[in-house]
């Protein structure tokens, strides 16, 4: 082999090993340069950096506020009304290097289950020491805060920094939701019952009311009618009274022909009686002819 071929092989070899000992660090990402498993090295900043070829390796982690979703869960308050609470986390990798050693090799993936155990567990103990009425009221954010507060000593421990947990959902367990709703419905026709009852009796009142009103209208009425009546007949009897004594034929003229009035009708024209009847003593007396 010639010597010009062992200097191309070997230019060659030597920019393979430039180039494996050259690495790009994100700015998106952290860096760790490894030497037989054994942290060696931190690349935080952005840019090239080297690392020793085919002793070192590098591995990378995402540097960004990461979200991580946490399965739902079941929580027993204060008041033993089971339910269901669905929550998230923002979080984000601080100190890569111990989150290697927490970790391992398993990456952000085993980061990401033992930071659901932590979240789940603090969740548990802050939402099971209140009531279920703090939990679905406005005090809801202070409940996030204790969690995340709670939860960030232990973060702390595997490299990690939450920066916000959020409650996103808390619903009754799926179990529990018809019993809730029959006595939502019960109660509902309870109060509908009740209010049904109070119109019943308030229209009984109403209508009693008004059939004593009836009763007390018409009996004044009927007072009044008689007194007027009364008042009426007597003026008429003292009318009469005059009238017979200042005049007794013109007053037994005048009743005579009221009587006729009132006997000779036009569809009553037709009366059976004995001629010498006292109903026509006027009329066969000398001043009835006249």
């Amino acid at each position: 082999m010639g010597k010009g071929m062992i200097g191309l092989i070997a230019l060659v070899v030597a920019i393979a090993a430039l180039l494996s000992s050259v690495f790009i660090v994100d700015e998106r990402q952290k860096a760790l340069v490894l030497q037989f498993g054994r942290v060696v090295d931190v690349k935080e900043e952005p840019g090239l950096a080297f690392k020793i070829p085919l002793i070192q390796s590098v591995v990378t982690y995402d540097d960004r506020i990461l979200s991580r979703d946490v399965e739902p869960l079941e929580v027993t308050p204060l008041d033993d009304r089971r339910l269901v609470v669905d929550a998230f986390a923002r979080y984000r990798i601080v100190d890569v290097n111990q989150f290697r050693q927490a970790v391992g090799t398993g990456g952000e993936a085993t980061a990401a289950r033992r930071l659901d155990s932590i979240l789940r567990s603090e969740t548990r103990e802050v939402l099971g020491s209140v009531s279920s009425n703090d939990i679905l009221s406005s005090d809801r954010a202070a409940l996030m805060l204790r969690i995340r507060n709670g939860a960030i000593t232990q973060a702390r421990a595997l490299g990690l920094e939450i920066i916000d947990v959020r409650l996103k959902r808390t619903d009754l367990p799926r179990e529990n939701l018809d019993a809730t709703f029959s006595r939502m419905r019960a109660e509902r026709e309870r109060e509908a019952t009740d209010e049904r009852a109070r119109g019943q009796e308030a229209a009984q009142r109403i209508r009693a009311q008004a059939d004593r009103t009836v009763v007390e209208l018409v009996s004044d009425a009927r007072r009044q009618s008689e007194i007027i009546r009364g008042e009426a007949d007597a003026t008429r009897n003292g009318i009469f009274a005059t009238a017979y004594g200042a005049d007794q034929e013109f007053f037994q003229f005048y009743r005579s022909l009221a009587a006729y009035r009132g006997a000779l009708l036009e569809n009553n024209s037709t009366m059976v009686m004995s001629p010498d009847s006292e109903f026509f003593d006027y009329l066969k007396s000398d001043s009835g002819a006249q």
